[in-house]
């Protein structure tokens, strides 16, 4: 493998091997992930990052193929990645390279990657911050984040996108899960898809009335705009183009872009800090002062708050 100076200046050529194997170092936690990730730490804070989430069946990667056939029209590198199921078997991404997006494979200017969640709840890949700064370092304008369509946990997408997409189909029942799932208060552009099905005008409606209970919204807040697609026929996918546009606007404008952003990394350093901790537990496991607190805890000559905070300061003195 070439090293890691070459793979990230031939990423920032736009070439897709090079991104596959920085991203594979990502996904593998490889010794280089450090030297990687200072590597592009210049270049990232440019792409224009959407998440798109939703329950199975609302037509999230059609939707996902969709904005990068009307992205690219714009003449903008796009770069997907898709949050797939882990296999039970090999524990890699289930559906793969999904399907449906292989219009785009031939594509130079759009790199699609699937990513498995290995059993992380919230529907992204522990590894997704790290790789959609590879996509971002790699000269992507738009990352669209698709994730696994599985219900209540799908609220961390809002954690990884400047702008999340909640999206939802007629006769599916999801605008009643959609607010008991709480993904109504991570929504910054909701889709009514299929919208050539019947129900479709009603469930918009139930929707905007489900966004309108309780509103406490100041004048200059962004309310989100309810936007009816057919995904598979590209029907409503440049107003949807548009109104992710309004909001990215929005966000520059008001300086909450930066404070998501801020937010982002904020999570992703405490993350990686928890991780480090954990792996130093781990060596620890075998100490002594380790098996003496919970000897101590045990046998309650002291209470497991205050063992933890000598474990604190062992760790970190």
């Amino acid at each position: 493998m070439a090293d890691v100076a070459t793979l990230v200046e031939q990423a920032r050529q736009g070439r897709p091997r090079a991104v596959a194997r920085l991203i594979t170092l990502v996904e593998n936690a490889a010794p280089e992930l450090r030297e990687v990730m200072a590597a592009l730490a210049p270049y990232s804070g440019r792409a224009y990052t959407v998440g798109l989430t939703g329950s199975p069946g609302v037509g999230k990667s059609t939707s996902t193929s969709a904005l990068v056939t009307a992205y690219r029209k714009l003449g903008k590198r796009v770069g997907v990645l898709a949050v797939d199921p882990s296999s039970p078997f090999s524990g890699g991404a289930l559906l793969g390279d999904r399907v449906r997006m292989q219009e785009h494979a031939t594509d130079p200017e759009v790199f699609i990657r699937s990513m498995a969640t290995r059993g992380h709840l919230g529907g992204l890949s522990w590894a997704a911050p790290q790789a959609l700064r590879v996509l971002d370092g790699a000269g992507c304008d738009v990352i669209l984040v698709e994730t696994v369509g599985v219900g209540q946990s799908e609220v961390e997408i809002a954690a990884q996108a400047d702008t999340s997409v909640v999206l939802l189909a007629p006769g599916m029942g999801d605008g009643i899960q959609a607010a008991k799932a709480g993904i109504l208060e991570i929504g910054d552009v909701f889709v009514v898809n299929k919208a050539d099905r019947d129900g479709a005008d009603a469930t918009a409606r139930e929707l905007n009335h489900m966004l309108g209970l309780g509103e406490s919204r100041q004048p200059g807040d962004w309310r989100p705009p309810i936007v009816k697609t057919v995904a598979a026929r590209g029907e409503g996918v440049d107003e949807l183009v548009d109104a992710l546009e309004k909001h990215h606007g929005w966000l520059a404008e008001t300086g909450e872009l930066a404070v998501r952003r801020r937010r982002r990394a904020a999570q992703e350093v405490e993350a990686i800090t928890l991780a480090a901790l954990r792996a130093r537990i781990g060596d620890l496991r075998g100490d002594r002062h380790l098996d003496a607190l919970a000897g101590q805890v045990a046998e309650g000559t002291l209470d497991p708050y205050t063992a933890a905070d000598r474990l604190v300061a062992e760790l970190t003195g």
